[in-house]
């Protein structure tokens, strides 16, 4: 009768170990399998605004991972706070970085919004026609090398290009030349096969400043769940 007994646990504890390494196996599977999202541009990709220090990526995988969902998309934040283009070209040439490029699922692209204001001397209070035109090709030079080197990398990940928007949206003058970055960002993402652009000027449009934004550039909490809506509403994204 002993014997029978410590056979038959012997059997369930074979059972247990099998099932417990079958379901560590899935479960790694599943982590190493998730989507991975890299994201890439200045303090509107890093959240600067939200008290919460979400943003409009943090919103964006909430929004992505329904509750029970075995594969989660994961968002790899690179935005940096004062960043230009310049800056992600060098975040791409980083090796640190440049060696996860093929590991993306997609990648997100929210840059120009501090190349646009130091043209102009680092304020949009007094709008330099001239200056932010003379900058304007450098900047969509950069925008042009970023495109083509997350695609050398990665040929299979979609690159969605988030456009620039007016953060006072009264001022007319700023207005036309968002506007023009904007239509000129879009015919460059029309020449890249992976891009797809998604605007946000018009998001923010009759729109209260004080219920949408945190200061005079950035939005709130608020503010970048309207971008997440966007992106959402925009683009498919698929496990």
């Amino acid at each position: 009768m002993k014997e029978f007994i410590m056979k038959k646990l012997s059997i369930v504890l074979i059972v247990f170990i099998i099932a417990s390494v079958t379901w560590f196996s899935f479960q790694s599977k599943a982590r190493n399998d998730d989507p991975v999202i890299m994201a890439f541009g200045d303090s509107l990709t890093y959240g600067y605004g939200d008290k919460k220090g979400e943003g409009y990526v943090d919103g964006l995988e909430r929004a992505l991972n329904e509750p029970g969902s075995i594969d989660k998309f994961r968002i790899w934040n690179y935005g940096i706070t004062g960043q230009e283009t310049e800056g992600v070209l060098k975040q791409l040439g980083d090796a640190r970085i440049e060696s996860k490029l093929d590991k993306a699922d997609y990648f997100i692209l929210f840059i120009g919004t501090n190349d646009l204001i130091n043209s102009n001397g680092g304020n949009v209070k007094n709008v330099n026609d001239e200056q932010i035109n003379a900058e304007k090709a450098g900047y969509l030079k950069n925008v042009k090398t970023i495109l083509d080197k997350l695609g050398r990398e990665n040929k299979r990940a979609p690159i969605l290009v988030l456009g620039l928007y007016n953060p006072v949206p009264d001022n007319g003058q700023l207005e036309k030349h968002i506007d023009e970055w904007d239509r000129e960002i879009k015919d460059i993402v029309k020449s890249e096969q992976q891009a797809t652009f998604i605007p946000t000027n018009d998001l923010f449009k009759n729109k209260n400043k004080k219920i949408y934004f945190s200061d005079t550039l950035h939005p709130n909490e608020k503010g970048y769940q309207l971008i997440t809506e966007r992106i959402v509403e925009r683009y498919q994204f698929v496990r």
